[in-house]
């Protein structure tokens, strides 16, 4: 079955989210967002600081993804513009939040590349690039609920 845009004035519910645009990138979302928690959690820690910004920023917005698409799942929107634009909104969020945290994480890595073991310079560069990937998700799912508001 391929992946439909939802209807206008319709919002998805049950297994719909795994076949319309923008829920079915609840998924790849998750897993992105759970590699970077993963692989920053691996790491040494080092600086606190703005390790810990991308330790919140993943963490936060894996929870809220995986809370957000089981309001979606149960239909607890109850086919609301307001979920809707709330939709738009938490993805917008996701993406600045992703994007700070993306660059932080670069930088960090890039800093301390002569410090940082290559085994744990590694896991920092896969942590950089799953952050990226993640902002793109985050980026494509927010413009699409945005279009999704738009027309609803």
């Amino acid at each position: 079955m391929a992946a439909t845009t939802a209807q206008s004035g319709t919002l998805p519910s049950g297994m719909g989210i795994c076949t319309t645009v923008p829920d079915i990138l609840y998924l790849p979302e998750l897993v992105f967002g759970g590699l970077v928690w993963i692989l920053v959690a691996s790491n040494h820690v080092q600086p606190q600081n703005p390790l810990g910004w991308v330790m919140f920023v993943s963490v936060f917005c894996f929870v809220m993804t995986f809370l957000w698409m089981i309001l979606f799942a149960a239909g607890c929107h109850k086919n609301s513009s307001g979920w809707a634009a709330a939709d738009f909104v938490y993805h917008g969020l996701a993406v600045l939040f992703y994007l700070s945290a993306g660059v932080d994480l670069a930088f960090i890595t890039l800093v301390l590349k002569e410090t940082l073991g290559l085994q744990f310079y590694q896991i920092n560069v896969a942590a950089v690039v799953f952050a990226f990937v993640a902002t793109l998700l985050y980026f494509i799912h927010a413009i699409l609920s945005a279009i999704r508001w738009k027309y609803f």
